[in-house]
């Protein structure tokens, strides 16, 4: 099954959705996860799927693990090793099960509009190792900040928040979504914060808290 949808316009975007509603699949995200306005991390966030939550998966694209949903917020697009699906009632990662998943197409709108600045132009320097994926059984995978082994037991102090967002630094665009408990490359240069043991970084335009020694993230700052 092939859907042709574009989404250079919110409108065209939620009457694409409306007509595909027939062919959506009910999802759950294993994490907190970007929404996105394209298929891609070059594409800004426009909402989150928290852990847990359902959304409707519209399909994915073909030979990628890109997928458009949509939400109680509205449509958007989503990496697919962070959501399950029931599968005879077993939960199932979907790009685990992409055979029974509709292929849908995505025109990138002429001149790149949509996109991050900078993040349509520059070459994608690597790949986001790791995350939760598979880890459905039994409950929601990575649910972050909870006191998890993957995640920080408690947010961070606002003054570290306050100083990640002031002090914005040059982003890096990986394949894959920034969720807690993946691992970034480690040619990733990471910056420090006064007086506070995890350092930061910008990937796909949005700030992440990473411990030093593993590169593993450890907080998503929304």
């Amino acid at each position: 099954m092939r859907a042709r949808i574009m989404f250079p316009i919110a409108a065209v975007a939620l009457a694409a959705f409306a007509g595909a509603a027939s062919a959506q699949t009910a999802v759950t995200a294993t994490t907190d996860l970007n929404v996105r306005g394209g298929p891609g991390p070059e594409y800004p966030v426009i909402g989150m799927i928290a852990a847990g939550a359902p959304a409707d998966l519209g399909g994915c694209l073909e030979n990628s693990k890109w997928c458009q949903v949509s939400t109680a917020s509205g449509p958007g697009w989503v990496y697919s090793d962070y959501l399950s699906v029931d599968m005879n009632g077993t939960a199932s990662i979907v790009t685990e099960n992409r055979s029974s998943v509709p292929v849908v197409t995505y025109e990138r709108p002429q001149g790149g509009g949509g996109a991050v600045a900078g993040g349509a132009t520059g070459a994608v320097a690597g790949a986001i190792v790791g995350g939760p994926i598979g880890a459905v059984v039994g409950g929601v995978a990575g649910a972050a900040i909870g006191g998890t082994a993957e995640g920080l037991a408690s947010p961070p102090p606002e003054k570290v928040v306050s100083y990640v967002r002031t002090n914005q630094v040059q982003p890096v665009y990986l394949d894959g979504e920034v969720v807690v408990g993946a691992t970034l490359p480690e040619t990733v240069v990471l910056n420090e914060v006064p007086d506070y043991e995890y350092r930061y970084v910008y990937v796909n335009g949005q700030p992440v808290l990473v411990e030093p020694g593993s590169h593993r993230i450890v907080y998503v700052v929304r």
